[in-house]
């Protein structure tokens, strides 16, 4: 691992201001930073550090929506007593990311700025209809994921929180890589205020992404027997040593199913 300057600023405005610097990389819970760094895949030139900011901290619920800081980790948000009443289905899925180390390092601003096309916190994201809060403007779900590790977010920009709607009803389902943790497939399905949504994450080529057919048949009835003998289309879906495209497109609805209950 290279030589590197490390920075620990203590508010988002000096964070943002360091980030800009030419080859420097934020650090939230370094998951998967400081692994990449290891193997040589990532060398910045310097690590803004943004764990001692305290305004990215912290849960919030407020007029029908949890508000979640950047900075929160996994473990925070599945402890919260807050989170579990209102939404239950996040509280699950914050509780079965990675492992102890992970969930008590990792972040929910660091995973979603990542984007990791098998990453959780993205499919809840989208599967709720949330809305990504920056320190220069909001950003609906369905306008910040562009693509594998790829986002809407700028240079300099950083996640501040998190909104979520608090749904009528929603679920989590996972089928998980055993070694990694990563869903093989995880679907978030929810019906609130931002209507009935279906996301998908660990399948898709491209990343997460919402399965509209299912989001249709939900819509009309709010059950899993309204997917049976559904079907996805298997084009653009993942398909390597661990699973086919096509059995990632047959998981997708017999998991969504399991979602609702």
């Amino acid at each position: 691992m290279q030589a590197f300057a490390y920075q620990t600023p203590t508010s988002v405005a000096d964070a943002a201001r360091a980030a800009l610097q030419e080859d420097a990389k934020l650090l939230a819970g370094g998951q998967s930073l400081l692994p990449s760094m290891r193997l040589g895949l990532a060398a910045p030139s310097a690590l803004v550090d943004l764990a001692g900011i305290a305004e990215l901290k912290g849960i919030t619920v407020d007029a029908g929506k949890v508000t979640i800081g950047a900075g929160t980790t996994h473990a925070a948000v599945a402890a919260s007593p807050e989170v579990r009443k209102a939404i239950p289905a996040l509280a699950d899925l914050a509780n079965r990311i990675g492992d102890r180390q992970v969930r008590n390092r990792g972040t929910l601003g660091g995973s979603l700025a990542n984007d990791d096309p098998a990453a959780c916190y993205p499919a809840a994201v989208l599967g709720l209809g949330a809305t990504v809060q920056t320190n220069q403007r909001s950003i609906a779900a369905d306008d910040f994921f562009k693509g594998i590790y790829t986002t809407a977010l700028k240079e300099g920009e950083i996640i501040t929180s998190v909104s979520f709607p608090v749904p009528e009803a929603a679920g989590w389902q996972k089928f998980k890589q055993p070694a990694s943790r990563f869903s093989l497939v995880g679907v978030f399905v929810s019906k609130g205020p931002a209507g009935v949504r279906v996301a998908v994450t660990g399948a898709g080529a491209n990343g997460v992404f919402r399965a509209t057919a299912l989001e249709a048949k939900l819509a009309a009835d709010w059950s899993a027997a309204s997917l049976a003998g559904a079907t996805v289309s298997a084009s653009g879906l993942n398909s390597d040593l661990h699973g086919s495209a096509e059995y990632r497109a047959a998981l997708i609805p017999v998991l969504a199913a399991r979602a609702i209950g």
